[in-house]
């Protein structure tokens, strides 16, 4: 581990980087969690879905930083097309049940799956992969390992507050009356940022 501050150092560090990389995550999260109000086991999935998208980005990002890069540079935006096509999905959807097109919805488990959190969170999390790379390259395998259990940890801890966030009485009421409309205008535009950035 290359700090000169020993272990509480780098879980500072860990964790300042964990949150000024995800701080946009937590908007997602908190749509996620609306969309899953009143359906049993929503909130599990999202849980879920967050930890493997993110668990993919450490993978890949520790692949990198050990110099197996397993996506080329080149196609990272194109990881952009994952949340555009999540979005536009999702405005289909609800345009079709505010015109009474689709009944069978309330049979369904409710709110978004896993892998669709999943596929969400690993492709908002280009920047991400692009910011610790270099930070893991430096830090060597313990550093790497520990930079691995806080972000790991700070996960759930972005979770509760994504629904916290979505269970505030203001921002649920928000939420539920614009939900439908702000997750799809969210993701196709983390889609597009990808894509164009």
């Amino acid at each position: 581990m290359q700090t000169g501050n020993g272990i509480g150092g780098v879980v500072a560090q860990a964790a300042g980087l964990f949150a000024v990389t995800n701080v946009d995550d937590l908007v997602l999260l908190a749509l996620f969690f609306a969309q899953t109000a009143g359906h049993r086991g929503g909130a599990a999935r999202v849980v879920l879905g967050q930890y493997l998208g993110f668990a993919a980005i450490l993978a890949v990002s520790v692949a990198a930083a050990l110099g197996a890069t397993l996506l080329p540079e080149p196609v990272l935006p194109y990881l952009g097309l994952l949340p555009l096509a999540l979005g536009v999905r999702a405005a289909w959807r609800a345009w079709r049940e505010r015109n009474g097109g689709d009944e069978e919805e309330p049979s369904g488990p409710g709110g978004p799956a896993a892998l669709a959190v999943a596929a969400v969170t690993f492709a908002n999390g280009g920047d991400n992969v692009g910011v610790y790379v270099p930070v893991f390259a430096t830090s060597g395998p313990a550093g790497i390992a520990l930079y691995a259990a806080v972000f790991l940890v700070l996960v759930a801890v972005w979770c509760l507050a994504g629904r916290l966030f979505a269970g505030r009485p203001l921002v649920a009421r928000a939420l539920s009356r614009w939900g439908h409309v702000l997750l799809p205008l969210v993701l196709i535009a983390v889609g597009l940022v990808i894509l164009l950035g």
